[in-house]
């Protein structure tokens, strides 16, 4: 071979390896191989959704590919038009106007915009081909390398037709860096603060553009979660949300070995796995109560006539709440056993349902939780006693009674029946801000909760002798007197007893 054969085939070897550098995305999900597309259904199923549902989201572990091989891999079929003939999903017919957002300056620079063009030392590395990428503008910004727009070539049915523009977005500008012009579809990696979301929402609205939403939910059950998963689970039915969601683990992630998932798992704290590796929402070190909810759950059963009851009340008019316990004085562990929570209705209504679970059966209330003072709260406490329930007032010292049940929860002396579907929902979301402030929405359970076992476990009591009798269909009792007169709660499962 002689220097000038050398020389072009040196050159063809560098055009090739350009060519593999700079054309990523046409390299992913390929037919066959340990990496083939039929091998990450989840995947998959996040892109055949685009023509059913304006809205998507991958709620997803860590390192399952929720950036690149599904936000970022559409995102760039949609900037280019140049989509593979296997696509199930979305297509436009045009040239594009998109943003892509992730949380702060740095992360977007250093997550969504490295995987769209690669570093800035060699942009059209990234998963948009470098021989599509027209232009770009950087931005002025603190975190130097930053790009604000991209310009790429559009084609469709391999035909340029005009210009695509992207832009490149983070949260921490804030909802208003979020108004403006039309979108054909916007790219949220990371979850997003609510009103950013409803932002974007007005963006694509008359476009009817395209949301997709791509995340790790390490802000629990919030109120952007609660859009695509009503009580933080994937619904039986989409239909009823109009969302798309796709719940992706590691299990659903080929190219993580099992060498690598247990290592990642064993570095985790216990709280966190849950989130980081099968993608189910968890309120992490904002968590007030952050504990596995299996380990405080437990199966209903029947309870026994000693142990004592008693409940904690919430007094509200846009939800009036109820939290029943029973106590096994024994072992020292308080079951919720019960729970209610209804709004905007009479105090004679709440009193009935209160009624219903025990009529005898005492409660703890926080006079002023709900209301808008001290007097006007205890006059409505007032009315509920006049209605025949038997309340006192609960001590609501806050971070004392968190602390208290805290404590026994940890301690595995607090466990909740499976039953209450409204209590986890609210446990859920029970959470501080990021100034260590209780977030108060969503949490009048939690409060009678706080309020029964703060100041409800010293007057609880057992099912009185009469009712004891009846149910048993006696003559004389078999009672214990030592224990009713020690207090505690009523027989789960018997109504009006």
């Amino acid at each position: 071979m002689n220097r000038s054969e050398k020389e072009e085939l040196y050159g063809l070897l560098l055009e090739k390896d350009r060519r593999v550098k700079t054309r990523k995305i046409f390299s992913m999900y390929p037919e066959g191989g340990p990496l083939s597309r039929h091998n990450y259904p989840k995947h998959m199923s996040f892109f055949t959704a685009g023509p059913d549902f304006l809205e998507r989201a991958m709620v997803s572990a860590n390192r399952v590919g929720k950036t690149e091989g599904v936000g970022g891999y559409e995102l760039t079929f949609h900037l280019t038009g140049r989509y593979p003939d296997w696509w199930p999903g979305f297509r436009f017919r045009k040239p594009v106007d998109i943003w892509a957002c992730g949380t702060t300056n740095q992360t977007t620079k250093d997550i969504v915009q490295f995987k769209l063009m690669g570093p800035l030392s060699d942009v059209g590395t990234g998963l948009i081909p470098g021989d599509d990428i027209i232009e770009y503008k950087r931005k002025a910004s603190s975190v130097p390398d930053t790009i604000e727009t991209v310009y790429v070539q559009h084609y469709t049915d391999g035909i340029k037709d005009g210009i695509s523009v992207l832009g490149f977005k983070s949260y921490e500008q804030g909802r208003k860096a979020f108004e403006g012009t039309e979108k054909d579809a916007i790219l949220l990696d990371e979850e997003c603060p609510e009103d950013i979301y409803d932002e974007c929402l007005i963006r694509t609205m008359t476009t009817r553009g395209l949301i997709m939403l791509t995340f790790t939910p390490l802000q629990g059950v919030s109120n952007v979660v609660l859009k695509y998963m009503p009580g933080g689970k994937v619904p039986s039915s989409f239909k009823d949300t109009g969302k798309f969601v796709v719940q992706a683990t590691w299990d659903d992630a080929p190219h993580l070995t099992d060498e690598d998932k247990k290592r990642l798992y064993d570095a985790l704290p216990p709280h966190m796995r849950d989130a980081r590796s099968r993608g189910i929402p968890s309120l992490g070190s904002g968590a007030i109560y952050p504990i596995i909810e299996e380990i405080i759950t437990v199966d209903d059963f029947l309870i026994p006539d000693h142990f004592p009851k008693v409940y904690g009340f919430d007094v509200g008019w846009n939800a009036t709440a109820v939290v029943w316990a029973a106590i096994d004085k024994e072992n020292d562990i308080v079951y919720i056993t019960s729970c209610y929570k209804h709004g905007q209705s009479e105090p004679p209504v709440h009193v009935q349902a209160v009624k219903a679970r025990g009529e005898w059966i005492p409660g703890v209330a926080d006079p002023a939780s709900r209301a808008s003072s001290q007097r006007d709260g205890e006059k409505l406490l007032d009315e509920y006693i006049k209605l025949g329930l038997k309340l006192q007032k609960a001590d609501n010292s806050v971070e004392a009674g968190l602390f208290d049940v805290w404590v026994r929860m940890s301690t595995g002396r607090l466990k909740v029946f499976r039953s209450c579907s409204q209590w986890f929902d609210e446990f859920r979301v029970y959470y501080r801000d990021e100034k260590g402030k209780v977030v108060k929405t969503n949490d009048h359970l939690m409060d009678c909760m706080r309020y029964l076992i703060r100041s409800g476990l010293s007057i609880a009591r057992v099912v009185p002798i009469k009712l004891y009798m009846m149910k048993h269909n006696l003559d004389q009792p078999e009672y214990n007197p030592l224990t009713y007169r020690c207090g505690g709660a009523n027989v789960g499962g018997y109504g009006s007893l």
